[in-house]
């Protein structure tokens, strides 16, 4: 890992940097992941996203790698095994929406042919590129993550605010928001 590259995140962490270099921002299309950053994004709701990537391995494990239909499955049992698994947020309203989500992503499944198809459509299906020079220009939430949002609680979904849904675009590359000054900026454009 080279520590000298210019990034948009002020850190020497290596998860951080690791998951800055790898992951943050590039465009996804692999339903598992997608629910994965879906339930991370709900628990990391009040929290901090560092909290959340720090413990992302005792999640995979107790939720079963994020596979939707075994979690979609779980019931009284699991709920208390979760409320007791040790590092991840034992919190028993964003686990049972992550069951609950698990479920709702299924439906999408079934009717669009994958949540990638679904997914992408509230970017036209095609990743949005900022350009951003300070990390205090990014916004929050969109007109993009509102709409993003409000389908997704219709259709069921728990803990998907505007808030989250676009730290979900962030993380998914349905948005490139790396400052133009960060290496990985032109590497992610590259790809769009």
């Amino acid at each position: 890992m080279d520590y000298d590259l210019k990034r948009c995140w002020n850190t020497n962490n290596p998860l951080h940097l690791k998951y800055h270099d790898e992951e943050w921002g590039v465009p996804l299309h692999e339903d598992i992941k997608f629910f994965e950053f879906l339930v991370l994004g709900g628990f990391q709701a009040g929290l901090t996203w560092w909290l959340i990537l720090q413990r992302r391995e005792d999640f995979r494990k107790a939720f079963d790698n994020f596979d939707p239909k075994k979690v979609s499955e779980y019931n009284s049992g699991d709920i208390d095994r979760l409320l007791k698994a040790p590092n991840i947020i034992q919190n028993k309203a964003k686990i049972t929406a992550a069951i609950n989500n698990a479920r709702c992503f299924l439906e999408v499944q079934r009717e669009f042919g994958s949540f990638d198809v679904f997914i992408w459509k509230f970017v036209q299906r095609k990743a949005i590129n900022k350009t951003f020079e300070k990390l205090s220009e990014l916004p929050a939430e969109t007109e993009e993550s509102t709409i993003m949002s409000k389908e997704l609680k219709e259709r069921g979904f728990q803990f998907v605010g505007p808030t989250i849904c676009y730290a979900f675009m962030q993380a998914t590359g349905m948005v490139n928001d790396h400052i133009l000054s960060c290496f990985r900026y032109k590497q992610i454009q590259e790809m769009l």
